[in-house]
This record gives structure tokens, sequence and C-alpha cells, in this order.
């Protein structure tokens, strides 16, 4: 029997990592679980209702899917359906060690390191998501994962292909996204198995994110994030300009500048975990794609999500297995 002196003990040796999803992740319905099932959830899109002007809680569980993947609709809905899984985990006295956000999601691990509070982070990624809506005409760039082929073939598919095309995402081992202007991803899509990948997939995105296309976006999201008072994190965050562990404000708003239109290097942001002796990982947030990633990185660490009431408490008792 494990005495409350040991138990104690043992949450203090176990280090757990918060992982947040991005674009792509989202489905109509996300949050409703947790709406009906926790008042501080309902507390908090309510909040988030005041401070975005329209009912993103409406949005996420009602849809229709077209607004909901747009992209200024997508990242306020992710961000706070992400939020309100952090906020019952850290209620059950879960709290991370280290965290880390692919794209959209490193805004969310800001908030766990307390570099900027919630309110902050949702007007950020509400002018994040306008900038990206704006700079690039709907249906003038897209997004391609390419699954089951080697790095060095999507980096010949986007030399060999006419127009802006670029590797977004370095996501893990035989997986990676390309993104650019649509004509070129879709010769990449028509030709990707001819070229060593087993399979590739258009994503559900609103914009091509990550590449030179949203330079101007960048440098206008620059601008605002210049103007935001960044605390130092309480919390080791992986970047994901650089795949490197960061605390001090100044370092983490430079990095968070440069994020939206540079490669995410997910991967290495996850590799640099396996030097940290993490006991978990936790997705937070909708979907499991960060926990796929990770299982393909660090195999044989448990890796647990939470976006509903049910994987809410099934990660709570497999945390509790840990102890």
């Amino acid at each position: 029997m494990i005495t409350e002196k040991n138990s104690s003990e043992n949450k203090k040796l176990r280090k757990i990592a918060f992982l947040f999803p991005g674009q792509g992740s989202q489905y109509v319905g996300m949050g409703s679980s947790f709406y009906e099932n926790f008042e501080i959830a309902r507390k908090i899109y309510d909040e988030a209702k005041e401070i975005l002007g329209f009912d993103i809680a409406k949005l996420s569980f009602e849809g229709p899917s077209e607004n909901l993947t747009k992209t200024n609709n997508t990242q306020p809905a992710i961000l706070v359906h992400s939020f309100i899984g952090m906020k019952l985990l850290q209620n059950e006295g879960i709290v991370p060690d280290f965290a880390l956000g692919h794209s959209l999601g490193e805004y969310t691990s800001l908030i766990a390191g307390g570099v900027f509070d919630f309110s902050t982070a949702l007007l950020l990624v509400k002018e994040r998501g306008r900038l990206m809506h704006e700079v690039v005409p709907p249906g003038g760039g897209a997004m391609l994962a390419l699954l089951g082929g080697e790095l060095e073939k999507a980096e010949q598919l986007c030399n060999d292909i006419d127009g802006i095309l670029e590797v977004a995402n370095y996501n893990a081992p035989g997986q990676y996204v390309l993104s650019g202007d649509r004509k070129a991803i879709e010769r990449a899509n028509s030709i990707a198995k001819e070229a060593g990948f087993k399979k590739a997939v258009m994503l559900p995105v609103g914009a091509p994110f990550h590449c030179s296309l949203l330079v101007e976006a960048s440098e206008k999201m620059s601008e605002v994030l210049e103007k935001t008072k960044f605390s130092s994190s309480k919390i080791p965050i992986c970047a994901n300009v650089t795949g490197k562990l960061v605390i001090e404000a100044l370092e983490v708003k430079e990095l968070l500048k440069r994020q939206m239109r540079v490669s995410v290097r997910w991967e290495s942001s996850v590799s640099e975990l396996a030097n940290q002796n993490i006991s978990a990982a936790i997705e937070v947030g909708p979907g499991k794609v960060l926990s796929g990633l990770n299982k393909r990185i660090l195999k044989g660490l448990p890796v647990f999500n939470v976006e509903d009431k049910e994987s809410l408490e099934s990660t709570l008792s497999g945390i509790e297995a840990l102890e």
C-alpha cells in the first residue's frame, strides 16, 4: 500500500509533458462533453465569447465544418478547448513539468508556462488567424501530409515542382507536411506515390502555414507580439522553431515572432523530452494526432489524451497508475 508520504514523493519524481495540438485537429462537436459536464468549461466558453465577440462554443459544437475550418475560427476554437482540458487536469493535481504545442498549440503551451494569460493568448490567436486567413486568398494555398517516406524525398519534391512548395512540418520519422500554393500542392499530391511515399493526405486547413507565403502575415504578427508583455516561463517550453527548450521571456518572444513562417520542428521538440526523463506525455485538446506522432518518436513512453470527459477520466487513471 502506498502511504501519503510515498505518494507525495512519487509525484515529485514523476515528470509530465503537456502537448497541445494545432490546426487540422478540429472537429464539429469538440468541447461539447466538457461544456455539458463541467461548470468551469461553461465559464471559460462564456469568457471566450466576450473576448472574441462571437459564440465560439456554438461554432465548436454545431459547426458547420466549413466554418470551423476557417483559420480565423479554428485557432481560437482549438485554444479554448485545449485550455479547458488543461484546467481540468490542473484541478486534479496534474500539472506539467514541460510543455510543447504544435504550431497554434505553442500559444497554449505558453499559457501553461505562465508566459501570458488565457485572455491575452486568445486575442493573439484571434489576430494570428485573421492575418493568416487574409494574406492568402481562399483556395490560394494548401497543405499536404506525406506518409511512409524519407525526408530527402519530401525535399526533392519541393525542388522538382514549380511554384512555392516547402516542408512545413517535420512531424515524425516518415511523416512530413508540405505547404505552398495550391497548384504546387496538388501536383505533389498526384505524384507522391511515384516519388516514394506510401500515402499523401490533403489537410483540412484554411491556409498554407509555415511557408514563405505567410511572410507578410508573419511580419504583421511580429508587430503585435512586440507590443505584448511576455513573462519568463515557469516551466521549460519546447520551441517549434528550434526544437529546443526555452524559458526566458525575450527568447520566447523572438522565436514566436518567427514561428508562423518557418518549419515546425516537432520531431526534434519531442526528442528533446527524451533527455528530460519524463514519465508520460498528455495531449490536451481535440484529437489524437500528437499522440500518434509521439508514439513513433519516443517509443515506449506512455501517452495519454484529454479531449472529453471519458478521456479525462481514463488519463487520470493512467497517471495514477504511474505513481
